[in-house]
């Protein structure tokens, strides 16, 4: 089937109903910190309040809805380590069809808790290979061996459909369910806002929506949320977001066809891809006006900023179209804009690493090896003289621990603000201190750190 046919085919409306029963209908909220900050109307359409916590249960229950009971009977198999073995665990629990999902063998206990919980006695669960890519082959050799049908995670017309569905929602809760009068009150009186359209606008509408931000892994979402909106809100400008680590979509944009990455930060595991699908990369190039990457630390920062100021517990591509937003501060202020936040399944485990890398990502910790003058009270003189009044010794660690004395240190240094980072480095020279800072791209810093 081509491009052209595939979309043509694309039928969001039947989608929408058939994922009444199983879907919620997520909230669009708007967002009083976000929009007083970058000075226009933010929303955000909260998908990790979905029933798994994500959006990808439209896409699973949609495909898999759409078999014959035949295909059911026989079972449905994917691969995931994340949400989409979730969608499609719930899936399976909702068609009484047996499932079968492939994980790696390093997936934490709480995912695969997770995916069970919501498929329970409708699914097996197996720990295949150490990476997603080979679970994925052992996946599709095992649904061919079994006669039974395999659900990708995004690359397929229907799970497209599903994910579209999102889109369908937004346009439609932004012209039936925004009280419009009292939201321009609450923002910072801004005149330059766009103002419903008296008689309709888009789609029956009264509302042009500016900006959508959507959160880009394999394309599913993006292609189409995007084909919903380039139909329906043409003058919706669409971005893409990644994380820098993992630019699948923005790497096949610029080569112009999909590209297999050879190493990705598998951080933002929700959006971290090695390689886009086909089918959704022939749509994606014609619907996302942008792409944009973003640093995995400051994915962190908005984590935290998110859960601090508005109790919203996100995991880390969830937090991808807010983090975006900074970069298109001037564009979008006055406007009317709309971030999607894909998922909450976030592990309490990682909340060290999430902390550790915001502040690494805003300059505010920094490790050194330190070789300590072998004379007494050197160790003194570098906390009373070096350290600033508000830095803090987060980590100390000889490295050599078979003569304490003489070894280099490992020194984690915490500041209160950024610009304190240049007075540290002018003291540790002022007071001739042997050190070398450890840089996050150095192997160095990944060994010890």
């Amino acid at each position: 089937m081509s491009t052209a046919t595939s979309i043509a085919s694309l039928n969001f409306a039947a989608a929408a109903e058939k994922l009444k029963p199983v879907v919620y209908r997520t909230a669009l909220h708007f967002n009083q910190h976000l929009s007083a900050k970058y000075q226009c109307n933010i929303f955000l359409k909260r998908e990790d309040l979905q029933v798994v916590r994500s959006y990808k249960i439209r896409g699973a229950y949609n495909m898999m809805s759409s078999l014959s009971a035949a295909q059911l009977q026989r079972g449905v198999v994917c691969a995931s380590a994340g949400n989409h073995a979730q969608g499609f665990a719930y899936s399976c629990k909702k068609l009484n069809c047996k499932g079968v999902v492939f994980m790696p063998v390093i997936t934490p206990n709480q995912k695969i808790n997770q995916t069970k919980m919501f498929g329970e006695s409708f699914i097996e669960i197996k720990l295949v290979g150490d990476t997603f890519d080979d679970c994925a082959v052992a996946a599709k050799k095992y649904t061919e061996q079994n006669n039974m049908t395999f659900i990708p995670p995004f690359d397929d017309i229907k799970i497209i459909e599903g994910q579209g569905t999102v889109g369908l929602e937004i346009l439609e809760q932004l012209n039936d369910d925004v009280d419009y009068d009292n939201l321009y009150q609450s923002t910072l009186s801004i005149s330059a806002v766009s103002s419903p359209p008296a008689g309709g606008g888009d789609r029956g509408g009264r509302v042009v929506l500016d900006f959508l931000f959507i959160p880009v892994g394999g394309g599913g979402l993006s292609a189409g949320v995007g084909t919903y909106f380039k139909t329906y809100s043409p003058k919706t400008k669409i971005i893409g977001v990644e994380p820098e680590g993992a630019p699948s979509m923005y790497e096949a944009l610029k080569a112009g066809k999909p590209v297999m990455l050879e190493n990705i930060d598998r951080f933002v595991d929700g959006a971290a891809v090695k390689k886009v699908g086909d089918l959704t990369f022939s749509i994606c190039k014609d619907v996302l006006d942008d792409m944009h990457l973003v640093p995995e630390g400051k994915v962190c920062s908005t984590i935290l900023k998110l859960y601090n100021e508005d109790a919203i517990v996100v995991e880390p591509a969830g937090a991808l179209s807010i983090a975006a937003l900074d970069a298109y501060a001037t564009e979008i202020k006055g406007k009317n804009v709309v971030c999607i936040v894909s998922g909450s399944n976030n592990d309490i485990d990682r909340m060290q690493e999430i902390k550790e890398r915001s502040l690494q990502y805003e300059g505010l910790k920094h490790y050194f090896l330190i070789r300590f003058a072998q004379r007494p009270g050197a160790l003194k003189e570098f906390v009373n003289h070096v350290l600033g009044e508000t830095d803090d010794i987060t980590r100390f660690e000889y490295m050599q621990k078979h003569n304490k004395e003489t070894g280099p240190a490992l020194v984690g240094i915490e500041l209160q603000s950024k610009k304190d980072y240049e007075a540290l480095l002018n003291n540790l020279d002022r007071y001739k201190i042997n050190y070398t800072e450890l840089k996050k791209d150095d192997n160095a810093f990944g060994y010890l750190v």
